[in-house]
């Protein structure tokens, strides 16, 4: 081991600039086969260990619980491990591929999602020869691509049950949230072949529908906010089921002073769900929103809940909705039932009207760009269909039309 810290650390010196490009991507082949290697023989003593109750050594009943505990292993990745090593000991090719590191990690963890204690008992029960399909398996993964291997493992299943009923969808769905110091968060889920589709056609709708001019998100960053338009849209519909009494919907606490004080900084307001957020947050929010007055008392306490007041009333919305169409922000054409109404001078903290003139739609995307500095106008000397500007931070117009003066 201390000769393998030597030859990394001394990997770590080397000045990358004068690494010709060929040296490079053989740098990157070599690196690639000791990562597999590497992971192939943690596999092997995790299991070995696994086996032997090692992990009693130091207290703890399971090698999982020691990757989780001691090397900071997420809970997916410590069972991952250890459920390759277990399967792999019924898979002697792929195992040796592993080892030679013609394998990732990722590849073997494809196999061994599908090829559960159940399935190795079952193909034993069905007299399936589970030697092929390792050798089926071990080719595909060194020579085709990754997504390739799903489909050959695939394979084995059906060999498992050719004619039996489908497995209920339901069973093969799960969706999980993870959020961080900050509030924001990340997730995973996992669907079956149609729950999938369903989930790939609703977002993919959103993501062709809002392309605006000189948009640089990549595929992934538009992928999200469609994923939360998707949601935006669903709460603004009405129809989702009740949360206990009232209807699921985005909450946001914060003190008055704070949510009119351009000088609050971070973590000022708190979501329905527990997240910390900025005032300057809360005040985007706030824009198209119900706010609730509830007077506090000394010992903190609620002592008066005041009349809820719909920022922007409905007939507001649909005049704002006539006159503009979609979202104002230059180049962008989101639709109307996208957008919020934002208040050119803000509500609360600039005593801006909730009326008509002092109104603008715009998507969740720009909404946000303009409680970052960028701004929009509407100038009613322009002709009709060119009336909004929209001027960046530095005070600069975008201008999509050039023989525009």
């Amino acid at each position: 081991m201390s000769e393998l810290r030597s030859a990394l650390d001394a990997l770590a010196v080397d000045d990358l600039h004068a690494v010709p490009d060929g040296a490079l991507l053989e740098r990157t082949a070599d690196l690639v086969e000791f990562i597999n290697r590497a992971s192939a023989e943690l596999t092997r003593t995790v299991r070995h260990a696994d086996v032997v109750g090692a992990a009693e050594h130091d207290g703890l009943r399971t090698m999982q619980s020691l990757l989780r505990g001691h090397h900071h292993f997420s809970s997916g990745a410590a069972a991952a491990v250890v459920r390759a090593g277990r399967v792999l000991e019924h898979l002697p090719r792929l195992e040796a591929a592993f080892a030679e590191g013609a394998v990732t990690a990722a590849q073997v963890g494809v196999v061994t999602d599908a090829l559960r204690p159940c399935d190795i008992a079952a193909a034993a029960e069905q007299d399936i020869d589970l030697d092929a399909f390792d050798e089926v398996w071990t080719e595909v993964a060194r020579t085709l691509p990754h997504a390739k291997l799903a489909t050959a493992v695939n394979a084995f299943r059906n060999a498992l049950d050719p004619d039996g009923p489908e497995p209920d969808p339901t069973e093969q769905r799960s969706l999980t949230f993870s959020r961080r110091a900050d509030g924001s968060g990340s997730g995973r889920f996992d669907l079956d072949p149609v729950g999938f589709e369903k989930a790939l056609a609703a977002i993919e709708s959103i993501v062709q529908t809002d392309r605006p001019l000189g948009d640089l998100r990549n595929r992934a960053q538009q992928q999200g906010d469609a994923f939360v338009q998707l949601c935006d849209n669903a709460l603004a519909q009405g129809d989702l089921p009740f949360l206990r009494t009232v209807k699921p919907q985005v909450i946001v606490t914060i003190d008055v002073e704070d949510l009119v004080d351009a000088a609050t900084g971070h973590d000022t307001a708190t979501t329905g769900f527990g997240a910390l957020i900025s005032a300057a947050r809360a005040r985007w929010v706030a824009c198209d929103s119900a706010v609730t007055r509830i007077v506090m008392g000394p010992d903190g306490l609620p002592l008066d809940v005041g009349r809820t007041k719909r920022v922007v009333p409905p007939h507001i919305r649909k005049a704002v909705e006539a006159r503009d169409g979609h979202c104002v922000f230059a180049g962008c054409h989101a639709p109307t039932h996208w957008c919020d109404v934002h208040h050119l001078l803000e509500w609360l903290r600039d005593q801006g009207d909730t009326s008509l003139d002092n109104s603008a739609l715009l998507c969740e995307r720009h909404h946000t760009k303009v409680h970052h500095g960028f701004r929009v106008e509407r100038d009613e000397t322009a002709p009709p269909g060119n009336r909004w500007r929209t001027q960046r931070p530095d005070g600069t117009e975008i201008v999509l039309d050039r023989l525009r003066v």
